[in-house]
């Protein structure tokens, strides 16, 4: 069972619909026995970095959230989920993060020409052999939606990059914890073959 966590701060339901297509079971949930009891666990976000802190505060998320990690439950952020995940962010400073994973985020630069936020599709550099990537060609196209973007501590956790303005960090890897700072569940089938690849984590085959 996959759940998605609620803290009103995320694009719940579209990540919901991409996982029934492939055919799971998730729920949503702020419940602290389900996130504890989930085979794999979702942060979705949209939304400012200070304001979803503190619905995550609100909602008594932040100890589940740290203890699905100590489990080494597959954990996934996406998008403002995975800046969630990170130390802190230049959006509100301050404000502390989950701090799963080392590295803070910051304001994409002003380019001539590049329009802030960053929306559309833009194409991923990918590692070899991350587990959210197999079967998804390099270079391969994903949506964004954001103005701020992850400067992660440790090269090792970055799966795969791209290019706006300077170079994203786009995904991160790290033991059971993923993010992606793009929108799988409107990435199409490029996308879908993350979130198969993500919910396959544990099982026989990916």
């Amino acid at each position: 069972m996959i759940a998605i966590i609620d803290y009103d701060a995320g694009n719940l339901k579209s990540v919901e619909k991409a996982l029934i297509h492939l055919g799971e079971e998730p729920i949503i949930t702020r419940n602290y026995d389900e996130l504890l009891k989930a085979d794999k666990v979702i942060l979705p976000g949209v939304g400012a970095f200070g304001d979803a802190m503190k619905k995550l505060h609100k909602y008594d998320l932040v100890k589940p959230i740290q203890e699905v990690k100590e489990r080494k439950t597959p954990f996934l952020g996406i998008c403002l989920g995975l800046q969630l995940m990170f130390e802190s962010s230049d959006e509100n400073p301050g404000v502390e993060g989950l701090s799963l994973l080392p590295g803070k985020i910051v304001r994409i630069p002003e380019q001539e020409g590049l329009k802030i936020p960053h929306m559309g599709w833009n194409s991923l550099s990918i590692k070899n052999g991350r587990t959210l990537f197999q079967g998804v060609d390099n270079e391969a196209y994903v949506y964004f939606v954001h103005s701020f973007y992850l400067k992660a501590d440790n090269v090792e956790d970055v799966a795969a990059t791209t290019h706006y303005s300077t170079v994203i960090d786009a995904s991160v890897e790290h033991g059971q914890l993923f993010g992606c700072q793009f929108h799988p569940e409107k990435s199409g089938n490029v996308g879908l073959t993350i979130l198969k690849n993500f919910a396959a984590i544990g099982k026989e085959t990916i």
